[in-house]
């Protein structure tokens, strides 16, 4: 394999690893400071070595999307996962028994005909541990925290074969926000929604353990409010150009990029060999508008990606720029998540070399 980014063929998604490995410190580090569990979103990575990294930086195991994210991250090694998803076709719920054998699982659970069907396939013997999502704002799954919560708290103590030990939320709308001011706002009610619906849940007789929020541009504040004992954080090991809109990260921090080459030139525009299957649509998830075009071109901050075809980016060119066919350019995605779920591999550098190449083990795991 080639040492250098100029032997590369385009496009292909480069990882420096020195950047994500500070990123992973930072979060693992704010984690123990803040007296909180860290269980990172692998959705955004879907990578068996990034997971172990985490773990070996003190995350106490993986959040997942998706069934077949599990079973690739345990298959890994990985042997704590939370499927932070509603489960209920039954050929998703075998899949979750066998995985049983193979790592502490827990499902979440946001109404009670979920939990009565996953009842009926589970067993007093080996129970399937669960987690009440609550709806704090997103609108999206979850039930509505306090009253609600309890009552589905209530109903599954009575279901043996189901053991609820935690509630939980996802703040996604905190990627519309826009101000810092809006953020905190969102953050603090991620984590009230959550805390008082366990409270609730304890004077009800209801022993809630863990009291889990997530969500990259919240879970520093969320993560500090009394009560709540763990943050799930995905997108914070790469950052991306949203992030950095929303001021949660600098430009600096965005692990994950993507080189491509300019392989049209013409008098008004210049074409790129990244398109929507490289840099994906989404400029911005749940409404963000904070940023410009799809992604930031870093050899020419002026840039702006306009438009997308499948194969093709396309750059305006308002003005005479001294740019040659064939010319490289290393792009932040708007959305990182995204964007890695279209590769097959992480080219990984360190301090400008390529050191190695990963592969993006759950990539397509969508059910």
């Amino acid at each position: 394999m080639t040492n250098t980014f100029s032997a590369l063929d385009t496009p292909t998604l480069l990882l420096d690893v020195n950047q994500m490995e500070k990123n992973i410190a930072d979060i693992a580090k704010f984690a123990k400071e803040a007296g909180v569990i860290y269980r990172p979103h692998t959705k955004t990575h879907k990578s068996i070595e990034i997971a172990k990294r985490q773990v070996k930086a003190g995350a106490i195991g993986v959040t997942v999307a998706k069934v077949g994210e599990a079973e690739v991250m345990a298959e890994g090694g990985i042997d704590d996962i939370l499927i932070a998803y509603p489960l209920v076709a039954e050929a998703k719920l075998r899949r979750v028994k066998k995985l049983m054998e193979k790592a502490q699982i827990t499902v979440a659970v946001d109404s009670v005909e979920q939990a009565n069907i996953m009842n009926q396939f589970f067993s007093e013997e080996k129970p399937l541990n669960v987690w009440i999502k609550v709806n704090s704002g997103l609108n999206r799954a979850g039930v509505e925290p306090n009253e609600e919560c309890v009552e589905l708290a209530k109903h599954i103590r009575k279901l043996p074969a189901l053991e609820l030990s935690g509630i939980f939320t996802h703040a996604g709308h905190s990627y519309a926000a826009k101000s810092r001011e809006e953020v905190e706002k969102i953050a603090n009610e991620e984590a009230e929604a959550v805390v008082k619906s366990a409270n609730l849940c304890e004077e009800a007789g209801i022993k809630i353990t863990h009291r889990s929020v997530g969500s990259t541009p919240t879970f520093q504040i969320a993560g500090q409010v009394k009560g709540i004992t763990e943050i799930r954080p995905g997108n914070a090991v790469f950052y991306d150009m949203v992030q950095v809109g929303l001021g949660v990260a600098k430009r600096e921090q965005c692990a994950l990029t993507v080189l491509t080459s300019i392989v049209s030139k013409k008098a008004d525009r210049i074409v790129i060999d990244a398109g929507s299957k490289t840099l994906a649509l989404d400029q911005g998830a749940h409404g963000n508008a904070s940023i410009a075009g799809h992604g930031y071109v870093k050899e020419y901050p002026t840039f702006v990606i306009e438009r997308l075809s499948e194969e093709h980016g396309v750059i305006p060119m308002d003005e005479k720029m001294d740019v040659a066919l064939n010319e490289r350019l290393i792009i932040i995605p708007n959305h990182a998540c995204v964007v890695a779920n279209l590769f097959d591999t992480y080219v990984v550098h360190q301090d400008g070399k390529i050191i190695d190449e990963w592969k993006v083990d759950a990539r397509g795991r969508l059910q």
